[in-house]
């Protein structure tokens, strides 16, 4: 494979590629639920918006269900 072009390609190519830096394997997917607000305000910050995947570490299935549940909660008043 040749080299990118440019320091900047070269920066954002391997920003594209890294690995996460850590797995969270220790939430209960069953658990992941709109009835479980104190388990939801884990994956949100201080201001109620929802944090990254990047930054939780959790598998991208399960952060579309978090993500989803966050929303359900809210809706229903059980989240800020």
């Amino acid at each position: 494979m040749s080299e990118p072009k440019t320091v900047e390609r070269r920066i954002a190519f391997r920003k594209a590629n890294r690995t996460m830096p850590r797995r969270r394997l220790d939430i209960p997917v069953d658990k992941v639920t709109y009835t479980h607000p104190e388990i939801l305000s884990k994956f949100t910050s201080d201001t109620g918006k929802i944090l990254p995947r990047r930054v939780t570490g959790v598998s991208a299935k399960l952060h579309r269900k978090i993500t989803r549940e966050i929303k359900r909660a809210r809706a229903v008043n059980l989240m800020q």
